[in-house]
């Protein structure tokens, strides 16, 4: 009778815990389905296989914010020597932070001006940039404009070389034509490998010393997988990202974008766990 009773309690327990462990991961299920992507545009691809895994409202035009500072690093990657120092101008020293408060007449190495803007996202250093390519802004924008559509960037148009504000209707991307920008840029070593800093210090050929540090927070986030890439936010973009990770031999690239607010990471870590199945 006893042994009866034993096995009865044990049955029951057994079936609690059972039945504890099935509502728990039916829980877990169901939040994972009702999670709502807050973006209002995003891609997430494979682009070592082109096969994309991921998409909402690819195509819809979207401003771009910091991330077209990826298109200006891209430019400067096949037109400038890294170590060839770029003077500053005064027009250079007028956009609104984050900067790196580059004085008239100092000189930065093409290098360290990169770092400036794929971490700090410096909008001086932009600038810079862009007159030691073009001689000024605005000739500069003919160029990107021009490689865009080289990349096959059927509806991005820019208007300045760090995404700053501009007027409505003079500066917009996609999802899409921004994961090809970010590609074409991926195909460099350097800015491969210059997305993985957390910190970088520069310095100007007077020795002028600037520490930066990285805007990408997943650098800084306790996840097993790291996204390296470029973040942008303005009041009227939101936050936005277009960065990859490695998976196996191959490169993930998501680009998000209109991310409402506190929800760019969660956004993320979302579309690569779930359809990336990667564990972060």
């Amino acid at each position: 009778m006893l042994i009866k009773f034993v096995r009865i309690k044990i049955f029951c327990v057994s079936f609690v815990l059972f039945s504890v462990f099935f509502v728990g991961l039916s829980a877990r299920s169901e939040a994972a389905k009702k999670y709502h992507v807050s973006a209002k545009s995003a891609i997430f691809s494979n682009s070592t296989k082109v096969r994309r895994l991921y998409g909402k409202n690819v195509h819809k035009k979207v401003l771009p914010a910091s991330t077209v500072k990826v298109m200006t690093a891209l430019l400067a990657l096949e037109k400038l020597p890294l170590n060839h120092m770029v003077k500053v101008s005064k027009n250079a020293t007028y956009p609104e932070p984050s900067k790196i408060y580059a004085r008239p007449g100092d000189r930065y190495k093409v290098s360290d001006l990169l770092f400036a803007i794929l971490l700090r996202s410096a909008n001086d250093a932009s600038v810079i940039l862009a007159e030691a390519m073009a001689g000024t802004e605005k000739k500069f924008t003919v160029m990107m404009n021009k490689r865009a559509k080289q990349l096959g960037c059927q509806h991005t148009q820019f208007a300045n070389s760090n995404g700053l504000p501009t007027k409505p209707g003079t500066q917009y991307t996609t999802a899409y034509d921004m994961y090809l920008i970010f590609r074409a840029a991926l195909k460099h070593p350097f800015f491969k490998k210059a997305i993985t800093y957390k910190y970088k210090t520069i310095y100007s050929e007077k020795g002028r010393k600037t520490t930066l540090k990285s805007h990408n927070k997943i650098l800084f986030f306790d996840w097993k997988q790291k996204l390296f890439g470029k973040t942008g936010y303005t009041k009227k973009a939101k936050s936005c990202f277009v960065g990859y990770a490695k998976h196996g031999g191959d490169d993930l690239i998501i680009a998000i974008f209109g991310c409402k607010s506190g929800r760019r990471w969660k956004d993320i870590k979302y579309i690569v766990s779930r359809y990336g199945r990667i564990a972060l």
